[in-house]
């Protein structure tokens, strides 16, 4: 069997079954991957956040097809030297204010395309594909839909046809609701959508991507919730084995909790819920996303306006941090806590106004570039009916895969920290050291290398131990693997013993934090393994 890994070089997973190649990761959000902890509490990050959008509509040019809002239910991808982007343009039926548009004149799609140097500074390349308004000068990509939200895109190198080398998952409406329907394409400019609808059931996509040799969509839908009552917005999952026949049913990806009360549940009803589903983005081993926490408040839903229901200028979004590991199921490494607020996020408002953002989420925007971790979202400002209605695409950063860390409980607060105002010491003493085990791994047959993601790397070291916790007496207590690297995003551990003696063997990894003589407090964000 072990000959079986070697040729892509994989890890495995014993406990999910899940096999991925290159480079995998054991997050500290990831409480499956570094489970039995001691000692240790989590450190969330906060992403850093550009003031300025990456990209708006052109609210001047009647012709542009976003010329409302530049949606970001897309995708990008860093590909042969530049970044691209796939996007949801919002444009207007008829000439008028495009800052302060009438929403029941308003176009939904097309698709729309754009590219940049640095990931930054962006253009509309002009396609020539679909004629808006009377002109093909513009960036729109054509599909054979007329209503279109969402688009995500990946780049499939294990695809050997290089026409379906670029993938697309896109949802347009069928004539009663929004649904998906795939296309494929050799260059992502020019695209062959698939004839059928993927799925042609109620789902408005958040992300598509590859784990464990599945393709996978996730969205939101409105079911019944228990007992057969309605249900508010949540995230569900479809899944298809060769992108080009979609399982019927779905996987309920993540669920914030419906009212006790059946009759205050629903998509209108005043509480929180799930907005586009969870967008996740693959990493190999373990998926890391995040999902809109939407704020729900009421319209009114005997008026006129499009869309009455909607709270107009009310409902506001903020983002949740979560973290699988088959891909399907996602849970928060906190519960209920905010990972990126709407308010340090807002979009460009209307002068004189305070109207709350709607942030957007899209899997499919979650990518690493160099030592950062980008994440392009949306920020829909929701004003009041006819008075600003608005979309553009910002960015948040964090150093490279630091979604959080884990570190030890902090000396400063710890003597109430337990049962009774107590120290969580048995001998009533602060813990100057804490440990995390991960999960059994099969290393590939040509060896890896481990790198610790950390601050104060050299306070920690790490040790070996069989599937069964039984330390490997090369590779432990004083034989541990360190790194004489103080800092750092990928900090090289190394065995007195030759680690690459383990190569196909079955292991786990024991790593050890010590707080320093000066105070100094170890925070471990990853621990990377890169195949040979």
């Amino acid at each position: 069997m072990a000959t079986a890994f070697a040729a892509d070089r994989t890890f495995h997973f014993p406990a999910t079954g899940v096999r991925a190649g290159g480079r995998v990761l054991l997050l500290a959000i990831d409480d499956q991957s570094l489970s039995l902890r001691e000692n240790l509490v989590e450190y969330l990050s906060k992403p850093s956040v550009r003031k300025e959008p990456v990209l708006s509509p052109d609210k001047d040019d009647f012709t542009a097809p976003d010329q409302v809002a530049s949606h970001f239910y897309g995708a990008v991808l860093q590909d042969n030297g530049k970044f691209r982007m796939w996007y949801y343009a919002v444009g207007m039926k008829e000439p008028g204010d495009a800052r302060h548009p009438d929403v029941k004149k308003l176009t939904q799609g097309p698709v729309c395309y754009a590219e940049s140097n640095d990931g930054i500074h962006w253009i509309k390349p002009v396609l020539g594909q679909l004629e808006f308004h009377g002109s093909k000068k513009n960036n729109a990509i054509a599909l054979p839909d007329a209503l279109i939200e969402g688009v995500h895109v990946i780049k499939d190198a294990d695809d050997p046809n290089p026409q379906r080398r670029y993938k697309m998952v896109y949802n347009p409406h069928n004539g009663t609701t929004w649904v998906i329907r795939t296309a494929t394409s050799a260059d992502g400019i020019h695209w062959q959508a698939a004839p059928t609808f993927g799925i042609d059931r109620f789902l408005e996509t958040s992300s598509f991507y590859k784990f464990n040799g599945l393709f996978v969509t996730s969205g939101q839908r409105l079911l019944f919730s228990e007992g057969g009552h309605k249900g508010g917005r949540q995230s569900h999952t479809v899944v298809s084995p060769d992108f080009d026949h979609w399982l019927p049913g779905d996987v309920t990806s993540f669920a914030l909790a419906e009212p006790q009360n059946p009759a205050d549940r629903g998509q209108t009803q005043p509480y929180d819920q799930v907005h586009l589903g969870v967008g996740a983005a693959s990493f190999g081993n373990v998926c890391v996303g995040l999902y809109g926490l939407w704020r729900n408040q009421p319209g009114d839903e005997s008026d006129q306006k499009r869309w009455g229901w909607f709270g107009y200028g009310k409902i506001s979004c903020d983002f949740g941090l979560v973290v699988s590991n088959d891909g399907l199921h996602f849970r928060e490494p906190v519960k209920g806590h905010v990972y990126l607020s709407q308010h340090d996020a807002p979009a460009t408002p209307v002068p004189g106004k305070n109207y709350p953002t709607i942030l957007t989420q899209s899997g499919n925007g979650i990518l690493n570039v160099g030592d950062e971790t980008r994440i392009y979202f949306g920020r829909w400002l929701n004003a009041e009916y006819g008075k600003g209605y608005h979309g553009e695409v910002g960015l948040a950063v964090l150093p490279r895969d630091r979604w959080g860390a884990l570190g030890l409980y902090p000396a400063s607060a710890n003597n109430g920290a337990g049962f009774g105002g107590k120290p969580r010491t048995s001998s009533g003493e602060i813990p100057d050291h804490g440990s995390v085990w991960s999960a059994p791994v099969r290393l590939p047959d040509q060896g890896c290398k481990v790198f610790l993601n950390a601050d104060h790397a050299a306070l920690m070291d790490v040790e070996i131990a069989d599937e069964r916790f039984n330390p490997l007496p090369g590779y432990s207590g004083a034989k541990a693997g360190r790194t004489s690297a103080a800092d750092g995003l990928d900090c090289p551990v190394v065995w007195p013993a030759d680690f690459a003696a383990l190569a196909g063997n079955t292991i786990r990894f024991k790593i050890n934090l010590h707080r320093g003589a000066d105070g100094a407090e170890p925070r471990l964000f990853a621990v990377t393994l890169q195949a040979n």
